[in-house]
């Protein structure tokens, strides 16, 4: 009986972590949603407040352009948590962490192992990512729990379920008795004003983005928390600081020798043979408080640690580490991309140059997430190792509105300037060209004005010119031929995602 009250609050601690899980990741998918595009020109939610508490991405990112980054400065709200309740935000917190602790409830049979696979690389990786970052390569958006996520769903998952949705309201409204279409019409406007995207979104590289994701959900299969313990460098760099934390979750005795029910159950192997518990692994699922029969770990204050108590990090990985880091910005820096920029790279509008803005690019994918036209596309090797992900814009599939800079709102670290619609409307983020050998006026004396009538700008920066064309029976006729005013262009790509002519545009930004 004297166990009964430890066991009971133990157990609405381990309930409260769960609906502390439930909660947190309700509320990344509610401003994951909210990052879409609802008709309004201002971005109402912080959506972007998950990068902007990222430790690692603010780390990495600061080191990269060498400076403070002001944007990204609640990271230390989750720093401070880290000193204060160890891992905690792993499992208390952390939406891919949710993700997974959900996904091995529903679907995952493998049972958690003490003995974690790779227990040196989430370090490895902590600091090659951050050594990288200081020499310029920003390689953190890759592997970053947060970013993997978010492209994931955003290129991949919600327009997949938006297509599905479509499809299977199509469907019904078409094949099924009015009877049927009374419940999923109404049924399919509710979804519309509230989970479903604006518009169907198209992304060249979707399925990339969804296979890294469903690899870290998969590997749940392979052990519980296979990616928080075996390669997410964000883990690592909360646990370094929970060392130093205030309070500490500390267990075990000679009595209990026999029992190892503690470290069978714990998802992130933190409790070893001897019943030492890492807190620098530990998440505090609380598990293992409910588990345990004598009722002996608990969690209170002590001194900071000196030294790790989980798998240290050998001299020798240390410095393949390093040197991997130190080496790869010399390799990269021979590429012919150094000499000469892909001309069709095209940045959104408020990009700070290419160099700073790869360094503060944390590849989250919101501005393309939030881009109306759909227009932004994730760039692979066009803009060299470093820029993979990062958004460019594909004119051929939407162009850059005139009047929106959502983009720059969304943007958490500032690689994106924010613009006020005024400065938006100057700001040049491309020069438009016409092929002569396809545009209709040059090729066939057809005349065609689509590109002029749909330039935003004041002053039309598509104008045109009367010149003699000599049609192919040899006979003259006038013909009003466009050229561009590159001094009122600006780059937005409306020219060419409007063009009529099939496959490629006669005009190219």
């Amino acid at each position: 009986m004297e166990k009964a009250a430890p066991i009971t609050a133990y157990r609405w601690l381990r309930k409260g972590r769960i609906a502390s899980q439930a909660l947190f990741f309700l509320l990344f998918i509610f401003l994951f949603v909210k990052t879409d595009y609802t008709g309004s020109d201002t971005i109402e939610y912080a959506v972007n407040i998950l990068f902007r508490i990222d430790p690692l991405l603010a780390l990495a990112t600061m080191l990269a352009v060498k400076t403070i980054i002001s944007l990204m400065l609640p990271a230390l709200l989750v720093i401070a948590l880290s000193l204060l309740a160890g891992r905690s935000f792993c499992g208390w917190v952390c939406p891919m962490g949710g993700l997974l602790d959900g996904w091995s409830r529903l679907f995952a049979s493998v049972k958690p192992q003490s003995a974690t696979r790779f227990p040196s690389l989430p370090k490895i990786l902590l600091i090659f990512v951050l050594v990288s970052a200081l020499f310029g390569v920003p390689l953190a958006g890759y592997i970053d729990p947060f970013s993997i996520l978010v492209r994931g769903l955003s290129q991949a998952v919600y327009p997949g379920i938006n297509e599905v949705s479509v499809s299977f309201f199509t469907f019904t409204y078409q094949h099924l008795p009015e009877e049927v279409n009374l419940v999923t019409e109404p049924l399919y406007s509710l979804l519309q004003q509230t989970i479903l995207p604006f518009e169907q979104k198209f992304y060249q590289f979707g399925l990339v983005s969804l296979f890294v994701l469903c690899i870290v959900v998969v590997a749940e299969h392979v052990q519980k928390r296979f990616f928080c313990r075996n390669i997410c460098p964000l883990g690592a760099l909360l646990g370094w600081f929970s060392r130093m934390g205030l309070l500490k979750v500390s267990g075990g005795d000679e009595g209990c020798r026999a029992c190892r029910r503690c470290a069978q159950i714990c998802r992130m192997g933190a409790i070893d043979e001897q019943r030492v518990i890492d807190v620098e692994a530990c998440v505090l699922c609380m598990d293992c408080f409910e588990k345990c029969p004598r009722q002996i770990i608990s969690f209170g204050a002590e001194a900071p640690l000196s030294r790790g108590v989980g798998e240290r990090l050998t001299r020798r990985q240390f410095i393949a580490a390093t040197s991997a880091s130190l080496i790869l910005p010399s390799m990269l820096g021979v590429r012919t991309l150094n000499v000469q920029a892909d001309p069709l790279l095209i940045r959104p509008p408020g990009s700070l140059a290419e160099p700073e803005f790869l360094n503060r690019c944390v590849r989250c994918g919101q501005c393309m997430q939030v881009c109306i036209t759909n227009g932004l596309q994730p760039v692979m090797l066009r803009a060299g190792l470093e820029g993979m992900f990062s958004p460019y814009l594909v004119a051929r599939t939407g162009y850059c509105e005139f009047n929106c800079t959502l983009c720059c709102q969304v943007c958490p670290t500032g690689a994106i300037e924010v613009l006020d619609l005024a400065a938006k409307h100057q700001f040049k983020i491309g020069h438009a060209w016409f092929d002569k050998n396809r545009c209709l006026p040059f090729a066939r004396g057809i005349e065609c004005i689509v590109c002029e009538e749909h330039c935003p700008t004041p002053e039309k920066a598509i104008k045109f010119r009367n010149v003699d064309f000599v049609t192919e029976e040899g006979a003259m006729q006038q013909v009003r031929q466009p050229y561009v005013d590159d001094a009122l262009c600006i780059g937005c790509g409306i020219c060419e995602t409007k063009c009529p002519l099939p496959d490629i545009s006669a005009i190219f930004v």
